[in-house]
């Protein structure tokens, strides 16, 4: 793994634009279960699997079932960036690292400093009114019982992208703009199965392109290094 570090350190020191894509693994070292790990959300026991919770027809059909769920599972609490959220924030200080492009929803990106972040999925630290768009605390989910709801009668929804549903387009066309115009990409914690957002890295063309996951994934025949470690323990030596 030493040469590998001393690699990814160099190609780095080389880079004026660096992008890191990342993925639920990012956030499993601060305590956050990934959804498709042995013991992920995906491998648990519900009245429906939680690929069919997490859908917009769900909330739209079984509303209180979804907010079971979310608030079982999806509202965190006592959680803090690691290693690697607080690395990536320092480089972005640094003037080295151009963007981050999460699939995650915890804002741990943010809370550890980060300014410049794209959030694919959105984000639980935004809820609104999905009749009125009113803008709400992220609180009132927690604190209310059953399905809450706005004053003009809609359901208030967490600001997040659900199955069945489109990404943002403007959150979109910022990330290929950061993918299309860095030097060095740097893919972390991430299985690149969920789509469309794995496939926004097809917009990188560069020859720096470096994958850190504990397990293979589709592009790494297509990487210049791949390091299979986690990324906590890989973002403390550089």
């Amino acid at each position: 793994m030493d040469e590998k570090i001393k690699l990814l350190r160099d190609m780095m020191d080389s880079s004026e634009k660096i992008v890191f894509f990342g993925g639920a693994g990012v956030s499993t070292e601060s305590g956050i279960p990934d959804f498709r790990s042995v013991d992920g959300l995906y491998n648990q026991k519900y009245d429906y699997p939680p690929e069919t919770i997490l859908s917009g027809s769900f909330l739209r059909d079984k509303p209180e079932e979804f907010y079971k769920f979310y608030r079982d599972k999806l509202i965190i609490h006592d959680v803090a960036p690691n290693r690697a959220h607080i690395r990536l924030a320092e480089l972005e200080a640094q003037g080295k690292l151009s963007a981050v492009i999460t699939q995650n929803i915890d804002g741990l990106h943010q809370a550890a400093g980060s300014k410049n972040v794209y959030e694919l999925h959105g984000t639980i630290h935004r809820v609104y009114c999905s009749k009125c768009r009113r803008p709400y605390s992220e609180d009132i989910i927690e604190q209310t019982e059953g399905v809450p709801r706005c004053t003009c009668g809609g359901v208030i929804r967490p600001d997040v992208v659900l199955y069945e549903e489109g990404l943002d387009e403007q959150v979109i066309m910022g990330a290929v703009k950061m993918l299309s115009e860095c030097d060095m990409l740097i893919i972390g914690g991430t299985s690149l199965a969920v789509y469309p957002a794995a496939g926004l890295i097809n917009y990188y063309h560069g020859d720096k392109l470096v994958l850190i996951n504990r397990d293979p994934t589709p592009a790494d025949k297509r990487a210049n290094l791949v390091i299979n470690e986690k990324l906590g323990e890989v973002f403390a030596q550089i």
